[in-house]
């Protein structure tokens, strides 16, 4: 050692600022590592799961084809090579786009009613959504190893709209 870091480090006062250095570095480290998990579990439980409970509508899945889609849910008012739109009642709609491969690459569907057959955000998501003040009702998950997206939506009002749409992560 050089004779000024002899003289440091016979130093109290250095001896003390040195431990007082690595102590409150390796508090910072441990603080960092402690705040980077607890992130890494919350994004966990934001959607990365491999799915959602929800991840069909009438039986149609993302992927399907065309025809297996007319197949399941009959033929469409308005039908296409992008897109069909189907009517199953004055309160429920559905509409299913398809890529160039004319394979569905987003299903959503529509509920204009309050009525119980209307897919609650708990029966899509498997948890409660917090509803806002005025009764509206907002939340998308991406399922990043699954490949979609899904989201819930639900107006105030009476009767409330409620859209659930699936969506391929493109």
């Amino acid at each position: 050692m050089t004779s000024l870091t002899q003289k440091l480090f016979e130093s109290r006062a250095y001896c003390r600022l040195f431990t007082l250095i690595i102590a409150s570095a390796s508090l910072l480290i441990a603080i960092s590592f402690a705040n980077a998990q607890t992130s890494k579990r919350v994004t966990a439980q934001a959607g990365d799961e491999e799915s959602a409970l929800f991840h069909d509508y009438r039986g149609v899945e993302l992927g399907m084809t065309a025809d297996e889609v007319r197949k399941k849910l009959g033929d469409p008012k308005d039908k296409g090579d992008e897109q069909d739109f189907f009517i199953f009642s004055e309160s429920e709609t559905a509409q299913v786009v398809y890529d160039k491969a004319r394979k569905v690459i987003t299903i959503s569907a529509d509920f204009l009613t309050a009525s119980t057959s209307v897919p609650t955000a708990k029966q899509v998501f498997g948890s409660e959504v917090e509803a806002k003040a005025d009764g509206s009702v907002y939340k998308m998950i991406r399922f990043p190893k699954a490949g979609y997206w899904l989201s819930y939506n639900r107006t105030g009002g009476t009767p409330p709209l409620t859209t659930v749409t699936l969506q391929k992560i493109q």
